[in-house]
Order: structure tokens, then C-alpha cells, then sequence
């Protein structure tokens, strides 16, 4: 069975509300790139963002893999976020 991108399944005839528009992943590529560049400039950890879902049928299913891989990035950039306001770690003088 292959597998439809949002942008694809988009174009069928399934519900809108369940498979998300093809410029929403786009967008969250790019919040991922953006946010990791600056996690790794501050040297910062956290873990992988979400990967995108393999298994979409594309028929609008409730609970669709997509609405949790958004859920899931969506998460995963508040948590960057947050990370990146939170205030450097100070190193204990010695002494």
C-alpha cells in the first residue's frame, strides 16, 4: 500500500479537517531546522523532534497519524522553545 503525503491526500476527496494541508508540514520543517540550529548553537540538548508518519490511509480516519505527529511536533517545539528561554547553566566557581 503507498502511502500519501498530506499534500496528496489533501487533493482526494477525504475530510480536510483530518489531513492536514501540504504547507503545514512544510512549516514544520521549518520550525524543526530553525529551532534544532538554535538548540545546537546554545548547546543544548533535546531529544529528536517527532518523525513524520509512514502510515497515512488518507481517508480522513479519526485520530488520523497525522493529527498526533502535529500534536507531537507541536510539543516538541514548545519544549525547544522553552529550553531556549530558560537561563544558561553557570558553572560553580571553584574555591
Amino acid at each position: 500500500m503507498r502511502t500519501k503525503t498530506p499534500s496528496q491526500a489533501n487533493s482526494s476527496s477525504t475530510s480536510a479537517a483530518a489531513v492536514p494541508p501540504g504547507d503545514a508540514l512544510a512549516r514544520v520543517r521549518s520550525r524543526f531546522a530553525a529551532l534544532s540550529r538554535s538548540l545546537e548553537l546554545r548547546s543544548l540538548a533535546l531529544r529528536t523532534p517527532p518523525p513524520e508518519p509512514t502510515t497515512c490511509c488518507g481517508r480522513g480516519c479519526n485520530g488520523c497519524v497525522w493529527d498526533g505527529f502535529y500534536a507531537a511536533a507541536e510539543w516538541w517545539c514548545d519544549d525547544a522553545q522553552d529550553l531556549l528561554a530558560s537561563p544558561p547553566a553557570v558553572a560553580p566557581s571553584p574555591g
